[in-house]
């Protein structure tokens, strides 16, 4: 217990997450992202996104974006990745990372949606993405605050 500005006896914590990881993985996962990219099926939008993983065991799986005409059917280069990886690796998958690219070379963060599914597999995992000006390097609860577990 420490004394605080906002009362005695408060609880402090401080946790250390990593939000980056070296610079040789981010470029393989980015370069991996950007081959799958190359396979995504984008004809209502013409905007392809790719995604490439890293797990704890070192093995990289990618994925694309898959439209379909009934926009909400669409999956995203993020969930692709991930559930690729849960079919040839299984369910005990952890992510230590994950990267996104798009055709376009604009900022592209994951939606809520693969933000809740990255945090499932990944819950101290680092995301990569392209900002307007860098590539930027997040941990996923910078993205997903208060993400949440079933378990």
């Amino acid at each position: 217990m420490v004394d605080s500005p906002a009362g005695r006896g408060c609880s402090t914590f401080i946790v250390t997450v990593t939000t980056t990881i070296p610079s040789e993985q981010r470029d393989k996962l980015i370069q991996a992202a950007r081959v799958a990219m190359q396979n995504a099926y984008a004809p209502y939008s013409h905007f392809k996104v790719g995604a490439a993983l890293l797990t704890t065991k070192n093995e990289i799986f990618s994925g694309c974006n898959v439209e379909n005409a009934s926009y909400g059917l669409t999956n995203c280069a993020e969930r692709t990745a991930i559930f690729s990886a849960i079919a040839n690796a299984g369910p005990d998958l952890a992510i230590t990372a994950i990267a996104v690219v798009n055709d376009q070379n604009v900022p592209c963060s994951p939606c809520g949606a693969c933000r809740q599914v990255i945090y499932e597999f990944g819950p101290d995992a680092v995301v990569i993405f392209q900002t307007a000006n860098e590539w930027k390097q997040s941990h996923i609860n910078e993205l997903l605050p208060e993400g949440f577990r079933l378990q």
